[in-house]
């Protein structure tokens, strides 16, 4: 007892904020977790503990991440160092991979002086975005390794236009990680800044990394304590249980952060940002935003806490304490970007809400667009249309993002190899959403201009159907992607449910994210759980999933693309006239050709 309470002494000097949150009831009776591990495991619901160790086994054997971080944005630099401990569960270890996703589209974070259980070890770089450790001899199952690094990252700089959302759609460089990993004067995104252990395959590899379109990657659920310090007047943001400010002697101040179970650890810095909370059954809700968008961030904050109320209702309970939406210069045409307990909504959303005008303004085609407009509904009508479709996009955007906390923070799938498992589900769990909240005319008509108009733009300006059920390397570009994942293929779930109606379906639903809750889905885990709750439906379930995922049915299944029927008859309800039909599909082609 002695040597453990010297251990704890020693470690709380390094992390003194977290002195006064030693308490006692964490652990059962009898059992010693580290403190580390006990810090976590506050960023969890007293009820989820048990969940997760249902799932994974211990708590203290997940894999554990203690990160110091200090940013400098002046120089768009990061310096820290990192120390992992992974358990050896079900074979024989012989290295340990890191994967770095800012490196896997040009070199941005520097490792050096790592260790494995204190012994100097060369990184072997297999490819950009990955290392591995190799191990002087096998680690046995029920054994454990210890890595220590240091790290050294230099971030470029936020694209251009990435505030603005045509601008944003429009950019086609920056490395094709949306933004993930970029600095703008009082913002700085460092997604994938800490390394982090891929999960292996059966044969021992790690999962792919990220491709350029698509999602970053997604890890085991891991505990992770980490501190950040940013210069005054700047503010951390984090996945977790804030821990507490410090400052510095330097004048410098450094935030703390625990997060228990999660499969990713973002870190944001940001300057001049405000915020707004609220609380959904335990959880604290904030929204962070820039000032300028204050009005709009607290409707990002509302629509969140609706969405999380429904979702908590009809899919089970969020695991964890808080839950962030953090407004980001996203880039390449992404609405958001997903992590456990955090999700970011594009800056070009905000905008486009608070000024519709804004988005016709400064692109090339704007002026063409603006004749268009007035076409289909006189002086007035398309900036009060255009503003109610953008405020309908941004809500939607809210609750898709939100959805990734069930699919696939917490129903875990490889969004590399296997894209479709969690955003179709994501995609159509925010229709429910809209359904549930607004009716089923305003779900309709959502489905209709979202994912069907999706689909239907992409083969108006070219583009040809294809299996949506591939890796994300397997898609030509992001435009294709988007068009075949996020408009076409979530359409699987709407003929699904229509086959076996409304309670067998949500039942599957329901039973599908308690049975593999922290775990790791297949797939056709779904198609399961439905044809469970519907057993004379299996086969067809089945038919319906393979012609939906892999097979190309769009055009027979969503109607062929007519930009006469896509626009419906204009805005006001007017058909509408060859000159105008003419005037789209000139204009068309250019716009969807800068969203690659």
């Amino acid at each position: 007892m002695r040597c453990n309470i010297c251990f704890m002494l020693a470690y709380l000097r390094r992390w003194p904020l977290l002195a006064l949150l030693l308490v006692p009831g964490v652990a059962p009776a009898g059992d010693f977790v580290p403190p580390e591990v006990q810090f976590s495991l506050q960023h969890l619901k007293s009820e989820e503990k048990a969940r997760v160790a249902q799932a994974l086994g211990p708590l203290e054997n997940l894999p554990r991440y203690q990160v110091q971080l200090e940013v400098d944005p002046k120089t768009r630099k990061v310096k820290g160092h990192l120390r992992v401990q992974l358990f050896v569960r079900n074979r024989p270890l012989d290295a340990v991979h890191l994967r770095v996703t800012p490196n896997a589209f040009e070199p941005r974070v520097e490792l050096s002086e790592v260790k494995v259980d204190g012994k100097p070890v060369k990184p072997e770089r297999p490819e950009d975005g990955l290392y591995r450790l190799p191990l002087a001899s096998p680690v046995a199952p029920g054994g454990s390794v210890v890595v220590d690094l240091d790290l050294e990252a230099r971030v470029p700089r936020a694209q251009p236009g990435s505030t603005s959302l045509l601008g944003s759609l429009g950019s086609s460089e920056g490395g094709g990680d949306y933004g993930a990993f970029a600095a703008m004067d009082d913002f700085m995104s460092l997604v994938g800044v800490v390394p982090l252990v891929p999960p292996l395959d059966t044969s021992g590899n790690p999962w792919a990394g990220p491709s350029g379109v698509g999602d970053l990657a997604l890890y085991e659920p891991s505990n992770v304590l980490a501190n950040v310090t940013v210069p005054s007047g700047w503010k951390v943001l984090a996945t977790g249980v804030p821990m507490g400010e410090l400052p510095q002697k330097d004048g410098r101040i450094r935030y703390t952060f625990a997060a228990g179970a999660v499969r990713d650890f973002p870190v944001f810095a940001s300057r001049g940002y405000q915020s707004a909370t609220t609380t959904v059954n335990g959880v604290t809700v904030e929204s962070h935003f820039a000032a300028r968008d204050a009005a709009v961030g607290k409707r990002v904050l509302k629509y969140t806490s609706d969405v999380l109320t429904e979702f908590e209702r009809r899919l089970g309970p969020l695991p964890f304490k808080y839950f962030r939406v953090v407004e980001a210069p996203l880039a390449g045409g992404a609405g958001g970007m997903e992590f456990p307990g955090l999700v970011t909504v594009g800056t070009a959303l905000y905008r486009g809400a608070a000024d519709p005008n804004s988005v016709l303004q400064g692109v090339p085609g704007m002026g063409q667009m603006q004749q268009l407009l007035e076409a289909m509904g006189g002086d007035a009508a398309p900036l009060a249309q255009l503003g109610q479709s953008l405020e309908r996009t941004l809500e939607f955007t809210v609750a898709h993002e939100v959805a990734h906390q069930y699919f696939a923070a917490l129903v875990g799938s490889d969004p590399i190899h296997m894209p479709v498992v969690d955003e179709t589900l994501a995609q159509y769990a925010a229709l429910l959403y809209m359904e549930w909240k607004h009716g089923r005319a305003v779900a309709d008509r959502m489905r209709e201009e979202t994912l069907v108009g999706s689909y239907h733009l992409y083969r108006l300006s070219g583009g040809k159907d294809g299996p949506a059920d591939r890796p994300t390397s397997e898609f030509d570009d992001s435009m294709q992607y988007g068009a075949l994942v996020y408009g076409k293929a979530p359409l699987l779930h709407h003929a699904s449910r229509k086959l076996v109606g409304d309670e067998a379906f949500f039942k599957a639903l329901r039973s599908y994210v308690d049975a593999y809750r922290f775990k790791w889905t297949c797939g056709d885990c779904f198609t399961r759980e439905l044809a469970k709750a519907s057993p004379s439906k299996a086969q067809a379930l089945e038919q319906l999933r393979v012609r939906w995922w892999q097979e190309a049915h769009g055009d027979e299944d969503l109607g062929k693309p007519n930009m006469g029927a896509m626009l419906g008859a204009g805005m006001n309800g007017e058909a509408l006239d060859p000159e105008t039909l003419k005037l789209m599909e000139e204009l068309l082609p250019g716009l969807m050709k800068g969203q690659e």
